[in-house]
């Protein structure tokens, strides 16, 4: 049977409203450095793009564990004098939207948890796709849960197995653990990076000047902190970091490599070298791709601030058409998705984003997006465009149509609410108003990051789950919202 989906009070104020891909979480953890908590809050900062929901950090030194959380951006939830109170040499922090559990503040990470005398800080991205089967077990035998957030799942299981070894605990823990997951675990006196066999989410190990260490989501927060890269954390590893220095053990679990593709077409910021491949280089090569499968006439190609940037770069490159920067952000407005209704959030669009009427008018513009999710945004932006008297209007994307939710910690909405799971490419073009629409095809998303296809989910493209869910699994059942695991997806 089915488990009932809550009702809409448990969901962000507006997230039925939001049409942009939603970031999902981003972890940090240092070992060895007598301010952990303050480079820890760097990394976070720069981290900053995966989450801007709520933000934590966990600190011991050696003997005590400190936590400091909110709800809010980086620097609202940390003052000098929170970072001032959280002294130790070791750290984890995350910063978090939600994908599974309601957007409170008992849903903030890290989660730290105290089983006989032994407490345990657990900050992890992705999504666990067996979490309602591994929580009712653990109801049935006595734990009670403080949050909806599947990392407290975690937190539960090793809480069992507190009586082994460090070691056989993990591996006994994860054995159990279904999905997505980069996570990292803190003791008092020891610092753990795992990741699942998939690899699906990134993370990468790093080193400090005075010899600690950083373990982050992207290499662009070990850059902010002048951290030398040493190599990702592998698929399926457990990197346990203390006094010994670095040792690593492999989950027992044989399983392709399942890399997110979708954080080189949005998440991952372009300074960061993500699955080791450089994400502007990519966004850029989809771009010149693009122009080859997609060639249009016009007098400009032009990104909407900052979807699109880089790929508009390399369409522009390719195609010989000139870039041209002809809409105008204000950066002194507030994200689109915290407006509590859709009138508001459109009008939060107009207000963020002014096209120039002199330059465009009479113009045969090309608009590169990264995306399009609900296509209640892109079609807002159209509308801004034919109402100042662009001629033509084309949009290219630099991805294949988004058909099918994602089970691995991106808060894609449900089938019924993707615009390319209800519509043909045909149709979406209508609604949005454009003379043209091209998406780039699937061969040539993953021809842009330079990799192979088997290396790469590309789900939410193909339908194809790498770790297919449990049968009772919806993506939001713990409190935002649901989606059905079955999708048919639609011919272009």
């Amino acid at each position: 049977m089915a488990t009932p989906i809550p009702s809409t009070d448990y969901l962000p104020p507006a997230a039925a409203a939001n049409d942009r891909p939603r970031e999902e979480c981003g972890v940090c953890g240092i070992y060895g450095h007598p301010y952990a908590a303050k480079i820890t809050y760097f990394g976070l900062f720069s981290l900053q793009h995966r989450g801007q929901e709520s933000a934590g950090i966990v600190v011991s030194d050696g003997e005590q564990i400190r936590q400091h959380k909110g709800m809010g951006l980086v620097p609202e939830v940390f003052s000098e004098e929170d970072l001032g109170r959280l002294q130790g040499h070791l750290a984890v922090g995350h910063v978090r939207y939600s994908t599974t559990g309601a957007s409170h503040i008992t849903n903030a990470q890290p989660f730290v948890a105290t089983h006989r005398g032994s407490t345990l800080a657990v900050a992890h991205n992705g999504n666990l796709v067996n979490i309602r089967s591994l929580r009712d077990e653990l109801e049935s035998q006595g734990s009670i849960f403080q949050s909806t957030m599947d990392s407290e799942v975690v937190v539960h299981l090793l809480a069992r197995c507190l009586d082994m070894e460090l070691d056989q605990a993990i591996v006994e823990t994860f054995r159990l653990i279904k999905g997505a997951y980069s996570i990292l675990l803190m003791t008092k006196d020891k610092l753990v990076a795992v990741r699942d066999p998939g690899g699906f989410r990134p993370l990468c190990l790093g080193r400090l000047n005075n010899g600690s260490y950083i373990v982050a989501s992207e290499t662009c927060a070990l850059d902010l902190v002048e951290a030398q890269y040493i190599r990702d954390v592998e698929p399926g590893e457990v990197l346990i970091i203390d006094q010994q220095g670095l040792r690593s053990l492999h989950l027992e679990q044989n399983q392709p490599p399942s890399f997110c593709i979708f954080e080189h077409v949005y998440f991952a910021r372009p300074d960061s070298d993500i699955f080791g491949i450089n994400v502007y280089q990519s966004r850029k090569r989809m771009g010149e791709i693009l122009a080859r499968e997609c060639p249009i006439e016009a007098d400009l190609v032009m990104p909407f601030p900052d979807s699109g940037n880089y790929a508009a770069i390399g369409y522009a490159q390719a195609s010989g058409i000139p870039l041209e920067m002809g809409v105008i952000r204000n950066h002194y407005v507030g994200r689109t998705f915290i407006q509590p209704t859709q009138s508001m959030r459109d009008f939060s669009v107009r207000v963020k984003l002014n096209p120039i009427r002199s330059f465009l008018e009479n113009k045969r513009v090309i608009i590169m997006e990264d995306s399009i999710i609900r296509g209640t945004t892109a079609r807002s932006r159209v509308q801004s465009l034919r109402g100042i008297g662009v001629k033509e209007v084309h949009m290219v994307i630099s991805c294949p149509p988004t058909r099918n939710p994602c089970y691995y910690g991106i808060d894609f909405p449900s089938c019924e609410e993707l615009v390319a799971n209800q519509k043909t490419v045909e149709q979406i073009r209508d609604y949005l108003d454009l003379d043209t629409l091209y998406y780039l095809s699937l061969e040539g998303l993953v021809e842009a990051t330079g990799a192979p296809a088997e290396n790469f989910c590309k789900a939410c493209f193909d339908g194809n789950y790498p770790v297919p869910p449990d049968r009772d699994f919806r993506k939001n059942v713990l409190g935002c919202g649901g989606s059905t695991l079955a999708c048919p997806g639609r011919k272009q």
